[in-house]
Parts: C-alpha cells; sequence; structure tokens
C-alpha cells in the first residue's frame, strides 16, 4: 500500500514526437526514446492550441477519414464470419475508436453521439455503398476484398494528408498533417503485416 503523502504519476502523459517520420506517441516515458515506426530520435513536444480546432482543414480532414473508417470496420465487423478475419476487423475497429479518442485530446475535436451511432436507415445505405463489388458470401475473396479495401483506404488517407503538407507552409498546420500522415503510416503497416 502506497503511504497517502506519496503523490503518484500515473495520471502523468506527455507527447513525444519524432523528428524523423513526425509519429506521436504519448506516455510518462518511452523505451530507448526512439519511435517505434522507424527507429527516429524524439523530443518531447507540446500540444497545439488552436482556438476552433474545427477550423484547421487537417483537423477536419482526420475527423472525416477517421469516422470513415471507424464505420468501415464497423459495418465490416457485421459482415463477417470467419473468426480470424473478425478478430482483425475488431482490432482495427478499436483502433479506430482509439484514434478517434486521440483526435479529441490531442486537437480537442469534440463529436456528437448521433455520427458515431448512425440511424438503421442511414447505416443500411452507407453499407451499400461501403461494400458494393466486394461479394461477403465468398469467405476467401470477400474478406481479401475487406482487407484490400481497408488497405487502400488508410493508403488513400496517409497519401491526403502527405500530399496536403507538401502544400502548406511551415507551422502547426503543416505539422498536424505529418503527425496524422505518421498515423496512417501505421495503420497501412499494421493492415500489410496482419495480410502478410
Amino acid at each position: 500500500m502506497v503511504p497517502e503523502d506519496i503523490v503518484c504519476c500515473a495520471g502523468i502523459e506527455y507527447a513525444w514526437k519524432c523528428v524523423t517520420c513526425h509519429k506521436v506517441s504519448t506516455g510518462f516515458a518511452i523505451p530507448f526514446g526512439t519511435c517505434f515506426l522507424c527507429g527516429g530520435k524524439l523530443e518531447l513536444v507540446q500540444g497545439h492550441d488552436f482556438e476552433d480546432p474545427m477550423k484547421i482543414r487537417p483537423i477536419r480532414d482526420a475527423v472525416q477519414f477517421e469516422l470513415n473508417a471507424y464505420h468501415f470496420y464497423r459495418l465490416a465487423l457485421t459482415k463477417v464470419t470467419k473468426p480470424l478475419l473478425r478478430s482483425i476487423f475488431e482490432q482495427l475497429y478499436e483502433h479506430e475508436v482509439d484514434h478517434l479518442h486521440t483526435l479529441q485530446e490531442r486537437y480537442h475535436t469534440h463529436l456528437d453521439d448521433d455520427v458515431l451511432n448512425l440511424r438503421p436507415d442511414a447505416e443500411a445505405l452507407l453499407a451499400d455503398e461501403v461494400f458494393r463489388g466486394i461479394d461477403l458470401a465468398d469467405q476467401q475473396g470477400g474478406a481479401l476484398a475487406l482487407y484490400n479495401k481497408a488497405i487502400e483506404m488508410e493508403r488513400r488517407t496517409r497519401d491526403h494528408f502527405r500530399k496536403l503538407s507538401s502544400e502548406l507552409p511551415d507551422g502547426p498546420e503543416k505539422e498536424v498533417c505529418l503527425e496524422l500522415a505518421a498515423e496512417e503510416e501505421e495503420h497501412v503497416a499494421l493492415l500489410e503485416t496482419e495480410m502478410g
């Protein structure tokens, strides 16, 4: 038992940013002070302070892309029955939930519950569009098509932020783009590793 007069640091977290790939990691400490994505050197960073984060295009785009991925994986979970594939998509769904929370913590985005929990009619329309051309009855081919769509979606998001960062002048918005591109690179790597 910890004596009452000792202050615990369990709630303290720092943000660390890789100077090479711009991946942001949070925690009290990071093992070896290196980026787990590329091995680059980490530096301690302060959060961004935007008056209205949703007026910042990279943040708006990130919320939209993460919502798209969140709903894709959430709906995919209702469509797949193969245990291994379900497990992978459940993990990816949980990652998207974490990413939405990260956006809220890092950039102070706040989403209404109705964009996370769609009405059944809106959900049905979205599922029709999202899974168009994918034969979900085909256990092998349908699973592969879902996986390929997931990788394509994550790559498109990563490439969007890379391109946008190249068009922006140095400053906080460009930094946000680089951070988001690094996050998406991690998603792509995760999917490609699972597929391999």
